[in-house]
């Protein structure tokens, strides 16, 4: 049992490191999505994934329609701030992919469009001036939520 976390184009590598120690301690399969706004063997990487490097199930596709290729048929949820519904709203299941944007931008608005079904958001104070909470706790949202739902698999 896992699930999988996707980053189309991540840019900030603590980001990204801190999500890979989520994955690394909760099973789960962290995909990284080219281009990369930093390399995997980046220092800064590696620092915020610490010693869970080792622990992590990384992989790495070319663009997001290889890394759609790949997976066709797989159970997609599209994290964005335009979400159709809250993420607490889809009954999850085991393998479920939930895919985030780059950090600046978030993900392509094509994309959204063709997929808004599948769109997931986490609710927000309207008077705030923020556009999205980070991305590293908006991926620990999503997860713990999906875990939560499947009474935490392989957890203790």
């Amino acid at each position: 049992m896992a699930m999988h976390i996707v980053l189309v184009e991540p840019e900030i590598p603590p980001n990204t490191g801190n999500i890979a120690r989520t994955c690394a301690a909760t099973g789960s399969i962290l995909h990284l999505v080219k281009p990369l706004g930093f390399r995997i063997d980046d220092r800064s990487l590696r620092r915020a994934g610490l010693d869970y490097w080792p622990y992590v199930e990384v992989c790495v596709h070319e663009s997001l329609d290889a890394f759609l290729a790949a997976y066709a048929g797989c159970r997609m949820f599209l994290a964005t701030t335009k979400g159709k519904q809250l993420y607490t709203a889809p009954a999850y299941q085991d393998e479920d992919m939930f895919i985030f944007g780059r950090e600046t931008r978030g993900l392509p608005r094509p994309f959204i469009a063709a997929h808004e079904e599948q769109t997931i958001r986490i609710p927000m104070s309207q008077s705030t001036r923020l556009r999205s909470f980070n991305l590293a706790n908006s991926a620990n949202i999503v997860l713990f939520e999906a875990l939560r739902q499947l009474g935490f698999p392989a957890l203790a």
